[in-house]
């Protein structure tokens, strides 16, 4: 008898904590579609937090950065949806329109910068720390390039145009645009290659969009024709990585690291790893905390420490050992004893950097005026700039010594 009352009492207790869960009805406003990387492990983050939670998703595909973005949004909330999300930062300005006409209804701008200043209660922004998993794939390039030169694959004798005149090994990126966001993760990248091998110097390609295959594919192709041999990316399609294995495989010492999502299965021997955002992480835990009633903050950053930043599968091509490092590095990271943004490890016009004002003022450059205005934040503590910490987005906008932007 005492065994059948407890276990009506549990299972009283169950219903009761179910009953106590708000009804979450999630609108979903998607850049592209399952065809673009960054998307797709957006999608796929969504919908793992969603069916573990038993949240219902609706779905808008291929949403442009304008008025279509608003228009989604209502459509959503006339759906029922009471949590939009959207997961481009030109989104943000036209979810924070809707999050004023809808105070009951929760906005979360996904790598967006101003929901903390904007005074609405209702608009969060959310982003990883991305930069933390850009540096252990740059440890991996560079387990590579030290390879590649202990064995005599790669000299100055064999590819003397893989060097520049002061011996450093040339290295590629592609990059989106020259926001802070994409300079972060560079800057990122090149301290994690460099922490293996010093020698080295990399030059960054924009090519003006998030997704161009085309253009991508361009850049890297530009990059390896000027002697690159590891090829970066923070742009979101295959185009990078699919135009390094084609060189790859006509003979030239080339490897990629992407983005976003494994590209082995485009570049199955010249893919070393991608950075990646383990997005299903901060849904979940965002999706949770509105169902049990709970704020959600309005900046949202973390990384290695709770699992929502990853190199994806190391590629058959990678080093000897890399596995091993990739592992102590990675430790480093979550216990702190590594920073990726060390002032030792870098310079700017060959000083060290001791002093970085960070100003979270909001500008709008079409009038030059204020659009939020911010607090300035000393960004250099202890020795190390402190990246996603005053807000979620990426503020680190150095331009350090070893990299250049947009040669051509």
């Amino acid at each position: 008898m005492k065994k059948l009352i407890a276990l009506l009492v549990t299972a009283i207790l169950c219903l009761t904590a179910f009953a106590a869960l708000a009804e979450v009805k999630i609108g979903a406003v998607m850049l592209g579609d399952e065809t673009e990387g960054y998307t797709l492990a957006h999608i796929n983050g969504i919908k793992e937090a969603a069916e573990k939670l038993g949240i219902e998703v609706l779905w808008k595909y291929k949403v442009p950065e304008d008025q279509t973005c608003y228009d989604s949004a209502l459509d959503l909330i006339g759906q029922g949806c009471n949590l939009i999300v959207s997961n481009s930062y030109g989104h943000q300005s036209y979810m924070a329109l809707a999050a004023e006409e809808f105070p009951d209804v929760t906005f979360l701008a996904m790598t967006g910068d101003f929901a903390a200043l904007s005074g609405l209660d209702n608009l969060k922004n959310a982003f990883t720390r991305i930069y933390e998993s850009r540096y252990v794939s740059g440890v991996v390039a560079g387990m590579k390039l030290a390879e590649l030169l202990e064995t005599g694959e790669l000299s100055p004798e064999k590819q003397p145009n893989s060097f520049d005149a002061d011996g450093n090994v040339k290295i590629g990126y592609v990059g989106a645009f020259s926001y802070a966001e994409v300079v972060s993760g560079y800057t990122a990248f090149f301290l994690g290659i460099r922490s293996i091998v010093p020698n080295v110097a990399m030059e960054v390609m924009y090519t003006n969009s998030w997704c161009d295959i085309d253009k991508e594919g361009a850049a890297a192709e530009a990059l390896i024709s000027k002697g690159c041999v590891i090829i970066g990316q923070h742009a979101d399609s295959t185009g990078a990585p699919a135009a390094t294995q084609k060189l790859h495989d006509a003979g030239n010492v080339c490897y990629s690291v992407g983005y976003n999502v494994d590209m082995l299965p485009t570049a199955p021997s010249a893919a070393l790893t991608s950075a990646t955002n383990v997005w299903a992480v901060c849904y979940t835990e965002l999706f949770s905390a509105m169902q049990n009633g709970e704020a959600l903050p309005s900046d949202w950053a973390k990384g290695y420490d709770d699992g929502a930043v990853a190199i994806t599968e190391l590629g058959s091509s990678c080093a000897a050992g890399t596995a091993e490092k990739v592992a102590e590095v990675e430790a480093a990271l979550r216990d702190g004893t590594l920073n990726v943004f060390d002032t030792s490890t870098f310079t700017v016009n060959g000083e060290t950097v001791t002093s970085v004002p960070c100003d979270m003022t909001i500008m709008d450059f079409a009038t030059n005026s204020v659009l939020y205005a911010g607090e300035t934040y000393e960004g250099i503590v202890d020795g190390a700039f402190k990246e996603s910490t005053f807000r979620c987005a990426p503020y680190f906008a150095l331009r350090i010594d070893g990299i250049v932007e947009d040669v051509e």
